[in-house]
Formats: C-alpha cells, structure tokens, sequence
C-alpha cells in the first residue's frame, strides 16, 4: 500500500519502529563493514596498499582463493547432477520404493554443517568406523583416502541437495501433464520429454538452486576445516587462521571483503544471466503430474540400482552413527560393535554432566533467543514496511538484505573489529570477547530470510479486515494484535523453528565469536572431531548428532506437518467422498 513519508511519520507505532530500526540497520548492518573496509585499507587515516601487498605475496592465501573457486563451480555441477536425480527418481519416474529412497535422500535436512562432516569423518576418516572395516580387507589403503578436495565436494554435495528435494520437487510437481502427453503424441522420446519439457519448465528453480549452490561452495568453513586436510583450505578457514593474530587481522579482513565482492559479483552475474533465460510456461488448466514409466527396460534396472546405491551412501553414516551412540568408547576407537555393548551410558553421561552438557543447553539457549528476537522483532517492522510503502520503506527493506549479500565470516569479522573497544553506538560498551555478540551475529544473519517470509505473509492478508477495524475505531496496536499477529503466526512460528534448528548447530559464525567459557555445539563437535585423547569425545558428538536430530525432526514436523494439516482441512469440505483422489507429489512428502 502506498503512503507518503508525511502519513507514515504521523503515526508513532510506525516512528517507533523506524528508530529502532534505524539503529540497528547502522549500528549492527552497515558500520562494522564500512568499518571493516577502513581499517584495512585507512589503518592510520591515510591509504595503505600493504594488505593487499602482503595477501598477494602469501602463496597459502592465493591457493586457499583458487581452492574457493574450484569447490564453487564443482559443487554448482555436482549438486545439480546428483539433485536433480534424485528428484526424477522420487518425483518423476515410477521407481519401486520411491517413498523410502525419499526418506533415505531426505536424511541431510535433519543434520547437516559441522555435525554432517563430523560424522562423515568419523565413519570415513582416518580413524573412522568404515575406514577400520577396510583396512581389515585391504591393510596397504591409505588410511587419509577419505580427505581433501574430493571429500569436501561429495559430502557438500550430499547436504545442499536438501534444496533439490525440497523446491526442485515442488516445481516438477507443477509440471502439466498435458504438456508432456502432447509431447509423447508428437512422437517425443522419453529423453525428449524430460530435455526439451520437463526440464526446461523447471530452469528457473534449477537456477536459483544453482545459485545457492556456488554461494555456499565459495563461503564454505565446516567441510574444509574438517575434511580438507593440509593441502585442501578455502577462503573462509584461512580467514579464522589470520583473525587469530592481531598481526594478520587485515589480512583477514582483506580475504572476506574480497569472499564479499565475489558473493555480490557472483550473485548479479547470474541473475543477469537468469534473466536471459526462456522457460516454458504453463497451462492455465493444468493437469498433476503423473509419474512416468521408464520404457527401456536396460535403463530402468541402471536408475533403479543407481537411486540404490545412493540411498545406502546417505543412509550408511546416519544409521552407523545412531548405532554408535549407543555403544561404549572402546567399541568406537576400535570401530567393533557388538548388541551386547550397547546401552544409555553415553546419553546418561551426556545429559547428566555439567561439562558433556553445557554446550548442548547454551545451544539451545543462543538458537531459541536470536530465532525469537528476529522473528518478534520483524513481525513488527514488516507490518511497517508493508504498511506505508514510500522510498524509506523501500530503501530500509533493501538493506536489511545486506546479510544475504555478505558471508557469515566478513559480517563476524566486521563486528569484532568495529566493537573491541568502548564504543558510544552501543552505550559506550565492549561486545567482542562478550556472551551477547554471538546472539547479535545469529539475529543479524537470520534478518533476510525472515524478513522475506514474513513479508510474504502480511502481504496476503485482506486488506477489507483491517479497514472494518479501522471504521470501528479499533486503534493499531489492537489492528495488530487481534487481526493481523493472528493471520501470520502460524508462517512466523515455522519461521522460528527453521531459524532454531539452523543455528543448533551453527559453527560458521559460532568458531569466530563465541565466549571461550560458554561454547555451542558447533566448535565443540569440531573439537571432539579432532581429538585423539578424549575416548568420549566420539561417543558424545554421536549423542548430539542423534539429538539434534529428534530436535530437528520435530521442528520440521511441527513447522511443514501443522501447514499440511491446515491445507487437508481447508480442502475437506470440497472432497467429493465417493470420488477418487489425486494427490499431487508436493503433498506425498513426509514433511
């Protein structure tokens, strides 16, 4: 709704807000990287080229730089040629078991960052349980076979095609099958069908995933740091090495505003070239989907063994590490198991000592409060933006994206640097080395998505409810609080829990700022992962893994099952009983 700056400033909800807002969009947003450009380049007031200097003549920087870009495109391919399979397997073709391969595929949604590349190290590691198996068969394998750069890509691979299965399947799912039925009438191959149809009504998703892909390629920390091993580290690793010396923390700064200017440039680059782009459109009647048959029966048996053989590679670590988080230390270290070893010992000493639990609870704690500041906090400011549309609207909603465009590493870095010392934006107090800036970081990077989903959500309501209320006398807190808060809590209460489940087990932006003596689970998985003296240290990251999982599992359950519930209810009275029903494939899934 447009509403001029003078009627926008006229009501105090809307200047309240606006001042809020305003502080943190400078305080928190804009001053720590402006901050972060000067003290790298303007170190005493004057221009200095010396960071530059010294990251060019610094052969592990360059190298880490490459090694960046190389996983970026190897993951854009590899995640789309893997993804994309996945979902014509679960979602296209008529495969047998196409519910359980869902199901198996579905397995890196519930865990995923440092606790996925942990326990992919400790089941294919050095020391891991699949590597001990081998080298029983096989003494002379090379017991690091399972590091480096491929390492990385397959198990970076392996998480992000979760946006393969979540948006690439809805989208087939919308696919007319009139369209392909045309298609096949024509004479089309089934090859044909799935090139030249089905697959280009499906680019733009394609793109969007591929995107997110190369982003999350050229940011990555979890994976390399944990399986990259000596000869294989990225950018962002190489930024925590240096942000550890005060004497290499410009070269630090200096490696993120570049991960940053390659982030944006990136970003315009291929939207650019997305907006190139000519796609199929749909019917206005459309026809679901119906799965097809693979008529050659050669190629059936290879897609059916290849789904196969996938499925077991994501299922083996999951199952394998829940196995073992009920066995003892021992039966770990020497990678035996046995039913009879198997017992609570490890969740009773996990959620019974202070020291195994802590982190588990501060976790908890830092996850819950940032995803109910963000989600609280933007419910309000979206109502504003939405509103009283006019340019500082505008203007604001643009740069709260801000955290979309820069990676957790520059915005980590930037808040570090810009609040060590007394500083009047923030009352003259110190946030680094504090408890509260990890919890300002989680709030700042969640702002985008939030935003994005809530603004989605107020913008659908009836505008005719909130003017009879208007014409009733009712004021706006009571507008807000009896029309529009219970029209969109439903989406910001699954905002909430995919922004807590996220941040659990966060280790991008814990590693850089949390407190020495209040560390989450993120550095301390990473830290179990590498040790080799603490025999529970294993047994303990399997115990959280497998919490964070039933945590996760819930979160997911009540944030796309309560929404499944609702959409069933509201088709209900329109279902013919005595009629046959289709269900479209976006409405099979176990979410």
């Amino acid at each position: 709704m447009t509403t001029s700056v003078s009627t926008m400033l006229r009501s105090p909800f809307a200047v309240i807000t606006l001042v809020v807002l305003t502080w943190f969009t400078v305080v928190l947003l804009l001053w720590p990287n402006l901050n972060l450009l000067i003290e790298t380049f303007f170190p005493d007031g004057t221009f200095s080229g010396r960071a530059v200097e010294r990251l060019m003549s610094s052969e592990r920087a360059m190298r880490s730089l490459l090694n960046s870009v190389a996983l970026a495109v190897a993951l854009a391919i590899s995640t789309n040629v893997v993804g994309i399979f996945l979902v014509l397997v679960t979602s296209y073709f008529k495969i047998f078991g196409s519910r359980v391969l869902w199901l198996g595929y579905a397995t890196t949604l519930i865990y995923g960052g440092i606790v996925l590349a942990a326990g992919f190290k400790f089941v294919y590691g050095r020391d891991g349980i699949v590597t001990g198996i081998l080298l029983r068969f096989h003494p002379e394998l090379d017991r690091d076979w399972f590091t480096g750069f491929f390492a990385v890509l397959i198990v970076m691979t392996l998480a992000t095609t979760t946006n393969h299965l979540l948006f690439l399947s809805s989208a087939i799912a919308k696919v007319d099958q009139q369209t392909v039925e045309a298609a096949k009438n024509l004479g089309a191959s089934q090859w044909t069908i799935l090139r030249r149809v089905v697959l280009p009504t499906v680019k733009p998703m394609i793109f969007a995933i591929t995107i997110l892909s190369f982003l999350t390629g050229l940011g990555a920390l979890s994976a390399p740091i944990v399986l990259g091993g000596r000869d294989f580290q990225t950018i962002t690793p190489m930024i925590l090495s240096f942000a550890g010396s005060p004497a290499s923390r410009d070269l630090a700064a200096l490696l993120a505003i570049v991960l940053g200017l390659a982030t944006i440039a990136m970003l315009v680059f291929l939207t650019r070239m997305e907006a190139g782009g000519t796609y199929f459109s749909l019917s206005k009647v459309a026809t679901p989907l119906a799965k097809q048959k693979i008529q050659s029966r050669a190629a059936n048996v290879v897609v059916h063994l290849a789904a196969y053989v996938i499925f077991l590679f994501y299922l083996t670590p999951f199952l394998l590490i829940i196995l073992y988080s009920f066995v003892d230390s021992y039966s770990i270290q020497t990678s035996s198991f046995a039913i009879e070893n198997m017992s609570l010992a490890n969740y009773e000493r996990v959620l019974t000592q202070r020291r195994a639990l802590q982190p588990f609870l501060i976790s908890i704690l830092y996850s819950a409060a940032a995803a109910g500041v963000a989600v609280v906090g933007l419910l309000l400011v979206t109502r504003v933006l939405v509103r009283h549309r006019n340019w500082i609207s505008i203007g604001f909603e643009y740069l709260l994206h801000v955290p979309w465009l820069l990676p957790g590493a520059m915005i980590a870095l930037g808040l570090i640097m810009s609040y060590d010392q007394p500083s009047p934006l923030i009352g003259n107090n110190v946030l680094t080395g504090t408890v509260w800036i990890l919890g300002i970081a989680f709030v700042v990077i969640k702002v985008p998505f939030t935003l994005r989903l809530l603004k989605a959500s107020f913008s659908s309501i009836n505008h005719s409810l909130e003017e009879a209320a208007v014409l009733m006398g009712a004021s706006t807190w009571t507008i807000f609080r009896r029309i529009l808060l219970p029209a969109v809590l439903p989406v910001a209460a699954a905002v909430f829990a995919l922004n807590f489940i996220s941040l659990l087990d966060d280790y991008d932006t814990a590693i850089f700022l949390a407190h020495p003596l209040y560390q989450p689970l993120g550095p301390v998985i990473h830290a179990n992962a590498e040790s080799t003296t603490d025999l529970d240290a294993r047994a303990n990251t399997f115990v959280y893994t497998v919490l964070l999982m039933i945590i996760s599992t819930a979160a997911m359950w009540l944030a796309y099952g309560g929404a499944t519930r609702r959409r069933r209810r509201r088709r209900r009275p329109a279902v013919v009983p005595a009629a046959p029903v289709t269900l479209s494939s976006s409405t099979k899934g176990p979410l």
